[in-house]
């Protein structure tokens, strides 16, 4: 299924053996004249047998009856995964609420009298509810806290501490007539290990809120959300409590909802009744979800008063708006749930109506409706996950409150990964892709499940190239754990806007007012979301990283090299130092060796700017020397050495994850190292791989990304092998093909002087940049070469050269053959050459002169008069 179950706790697996091995062994005790205990706990307490709490440290609190209707307590130790009876009240009562404090030396409990024949509390005349605070370790005094006619709740706090026990414990009671009240219990310790209250007769109390309709409780986070109503306004308030007896109110904000008429409900005080689980369909549910990168979610849904369609809310306050979802329900079948469940799943909220549909929101990049995964129907996702509503807890804890199960929820990243391979929508695969790329667990593996199926499907998304996401997402997720402000800097996806339609779902997003933060100093959780606060208020989408950056400083850099200019040197420097860095990283964190001929180019810094040879290394370099900048503007508090190694990192996987995506396909097609070699024909195989490749650049080119060194050179000759002469030249024309020196030396060296190859050769040469070509002619040993390199001699021997006055008497010893015009050009290029040394004189080229000018010209004559 779509979400991984994992059981954390089953009360009848974890306490129904341990109740039956205390009643026996309480039996046998009695039989010897043993004392009372848990000896009246009835072998089939299942009946009665519910949780009642999960507090902080995940210990859980359950309670049953004996045949005597006496409550029992007890308590599951999530760590050593044993249980203790913490308490017996000898009464035939029904428990509201019920709480323990850290050392388990104090019960909290809120009980009513059992409706048998209407009588009033016992133990308390009068009263309906009676709220106790008992002694516990070991079993001393009962203290009534209150004793009133509405229902209490109660919650003890636990703060962040050493393990030795705390001299002050602090205590929430939450009145359902509106207010919560926090109890200052300091305890002593006599007689060796018993614990006592200390000044039991008076507690000290304080008024933590009042007037709200609606209260959470985050046992994990140690926060309490309440929602008040100020002129009919709903406003969310949060109460940050701490390890002494501090707390704050965090912030305040609005709620564009209505809460007037829906009564009073808490959340997360214990665990729901299965009485009042019957109610859910009538009231409406709320949330309060947040994660560890400053995200605040408040997920909503009005109360249900028709089942064709339901209506739910979810205000992103970190982003700065709300999104509004109806889905239209259609006939309704016996399979009719009690309520909507919103579940908290890190990066993600699941909501989730049994039996009709599941959708999994993105909250860290709500923007886009196609990031987020819808289904509805008949789709088997729905029908697998189980047909009952959960309690969502703290975190990914829920409760299944009819089993008595405690899960931890997880995406099921090897389900979702299935089910990607299986969709057919594109914003499902766009959903997919990213939630299984934020799971995390065994990226490597995932990765190339993920690249085997691409390479499967390389044509399949007609809405956005699928490549181009998989390099973006997975690069983006690989190193987002390490900054949470890496969602502001970094892209995320390669779509900027989505405007086609989900199936079965429309979607309203409106802008809310953000959250007014009541306090100036931050920690933690609250810096963050004050960081992502400050980011909605001023909409600061410039701060994205925006490759358009280094698609103008390459640009810039071609044109200072074309003009001659000099001034970026130490700046080319720097990013070729950059560069080593890059391939170093990448080397290091390759632990297979690859079969594709990639990274074993050798980099030519002299000439990394010559033309098109510069292609190969240029616009990676550029982009680490960018993003470095960039993140180093912006990551303010985050050391320049990490944010160094963050970049190497990033481009180091932008790189990596081509490489792969090339070494699967040279694997599944077998390909071997002979493909590298030009006197050989085009297989089926070699053509797919050039097809790939192809995608990939496709895929890179537009958003200026980088391609590992050696790419187009593999490139280029797939396509001489793969493409008749017309479409090779027009790959090139158009750019898709770049002419490496590598490449265009090997086909020199590689390809014999057939008809065929000299027009191939010829048309490589002429496509070459003046500097390049001039080298790669001279490994030519044709007329045809030396024609172009006497062209280039001339040209550059004569682009300055201005007449001077000449002896009219030419001294015809030096020449063999009488052809005075080509005698009289022959003399001025001598007298140039003699005149001006330095003009032509070039790395590689210094045999070129007038006289070889002279010989070819002659040749070509010849060949063109056909003698």
């Amino acid at each position: 299924m779509a979400l991984c179950l994992v059981a954390d706790f089953d009360l009848r697996k974890d306490v129904l053996p341990w109740l039956r091995a205390q009643r026996a062994a309480s039996e046998a005790a009695g039989a010897r004249g043993g004392g009372p205990g848990a000896r009246d706990v009835l072998e089939n307490s299942y009946d009665s047998l519910r949780v009642l709490n999960v507090e902080r440290n995940g210990n859980i609190i359950y309670t049953c009856k004996d045949n005597k209707g006496n409550v029992f307590f007890g308590l599951y130790d999530y760590q050593t995964k044993q249980n203790e009876h913490l308490y017996t009240f000898e009464k035939d009562l029904q428990v509201i609420s019920c709480s323990v404090n850290r050392e388990r030396t104090l019960l909290a409990a809120s009980l009513v009298q059992a409706a048998k024949d209407g009588r009033r509390n016992e133990l308390q005349p009068g009263s309906k509810c009676l709220t106790l605070l008992v002694e516990i370790h070991p079993v001393n005094n009962v203290k009534v806290l209150k004793a009133v006619d509405s229902c209490i709740w109660v919650q003890f706090l636990y703060p962040h501490v050493e393990s030795h026990p705390l001299p002050e414990n602090h205590l929430l009671l939450i009145s359902e007539e509106k207010y919560i009240e926090q109890f200052h219990v300091q305890v002593i310790q006599e007689d060796g290990n018993k614990v006592v209250i200390k000044n039991s007769g008076h507690l000290p109390r304080e008024r933590v809120a009042e007037d709200f309709v609606w209260a959470q409780w985050d046992m994990s986070e140690q926060r309490l959300y309440y929602i008040d109503l100020k002129k009919s306004r709903s406003i969310l308030k949060c109460i940050q409590f701490y390890s002494n007896e501090h707390f704050t109110v965090m912030f305040e904000a609005p709620l564009d909802i209505s809460l007037s008429d829906s009564g009073f409900k808490l959340v997360n005080f214990g665990c729901d009744d299965l009485r009042d689980q019957e109610k859910l369909s009538k009231h409406l549910t709320l949330y309060v979800f947040t994660n560890r990168t400053g995200s605040l979610c408040v997920c909503y849904c009005p109360n249900i008063d028709s089942w064709e369609r339901i209506t739910y809310s979810v205000f992103y306050f970190h982003k700065g708006h709300s999104k509004t979802f109806t889905v239209a329900l259609g006939s309704v079948d016996s399979r009719v749930t009690k309520g909507i469940t919103f579940l908290n799943l890190d990066y993600y909220v699941a909501v989730y109506l049994p039996g009709h549909f599941f959708h999994l929101l993105n909250i860290q990049h709500p923007d886009l409706i196609c990031h987020s995964l819808f289904l509805t129907g008949n789709n088997e996702v729905i029908d697998m996950l189980p047909h009952r509503p959960f309690q969502s807890l703290s975190g990914p804890l829920v409760l299944d409150g009819g089993s008595g199960k405690l899960y931890r929820v997880l995406l099921n990243q090897s389900y979702l990964l299935e089910f990607l391979r299986d969709t057919r929508l594109d914003c499902e695969r766009m959903a997919l892709l990213h939630c299984v790329l934020s799971c995390g667990r065994d990226p490597q593996r995932l990765e190339a499940k993920i690249i085997q199926w691409i390479s499967e499907n390389i044509s399949a998304c007609h809405s956005f190239d699928l490549i181009q996401e998989f390099l973006i997402a997975s690069s983006y997720w690989s190193i987002y754990p390490e900054t949470s402000n890496m969602d502001k800097l970094l892209p995320y996806s390669s779509l900027l806007t989505w405007n086609t339609e989900i199936p079965g779902i429309t979607l309203v997003t409106e802008e809310i007012p953000l959250p007014l933060m009541k306090v100036h100093s931050f920690k933690g959780y609250w810096e963050k979301l004050n960081s992502n606060l400050e980011y909605a208020k001023y909409s600061k989408p410039h701060l994205h990283y925006n490759n358009g950056v280094v698609r103008r400083e390459w640009h810039s850099l071609i044109s200072e090299e074309k003009t001659g200019k000099r001034s970026s040197l130490v700046y080319v420097r720097n990013i070729l130092d950059n560069a080593i860095k890059v391939i170093s990283n990448l080397q290091a964190k390759t632990l297979e060796p690859r079969l594709t001929p990639l990274l074993q180019e050798e980099d030519n810094h002299q000439r990394l700017l010559m033309g098109l040879v510069s292609g190969l290394r240029a616009v990676w370099v550029l982009m680490v020397s960018e993003l470095k900048d960039h993140l180093l503007r912006h990551l303010q508090g985050v050391e320049k050495k990490k944010i160094e190694q963050m970049v190497l990192d990033y481009i180091s996987k932008l790189l990596d994850l081509i490489c792969q995506i090339l070494e699967a396909s040279w694997r599944k097609h077998n390909l071997h190292p002979w493909v590298l070699h030009f006197n050989r024909r085009a297989s089926a195989a070699e053509f797919a791989v050039f097809h790939i490749m192809t995608r990939i650049l496709e895929a890179t080119r537009s958003l200026f990304l980088p391609l590992p060194p050696g790419f187009h050179t593999l490139h280029t000759i797939l396509g001489v092998h793969c493409l008749p002469l017309h479409n090779l030249l027009h790959y090139i024309d158009n750019g898709v093909l770049l002419l490496t020196e590598t490449a265009v030396t090997r086909l020199m060296k590689d390809l014999d002087n057939t008809e065929k190859n000299e027009k191939l050769k010829f048309s490589i040469i002429v496509r070459l940049p003046p500097r390049i070509g001039q080298k790669i002619c001279r490994l030519w040993d044709h007329p045809m070469s030396s024609n172009i390199i006497s062209r280039n001699h001339v040209k550059r021997l004569l682009q300055d050269y201005s007449k001077q006055p000449r002896s009219s008497v030419m001294d015809k010893s030096s020449f063999s053959l009488e052809f005075l015009p080509l005698n009289y050009f022959i003399e001025i290029l001598t007298d140039v050459e003699s005149s001006n040394p330095a003009l032509y004189a070039f790395e590689g080229h210094d045999n070129v002169d007038a006289k070889f000018v002279e010989e070819a010209a002659l040749k070509h004559t010849t060949m063109l008069l056909g003698s």
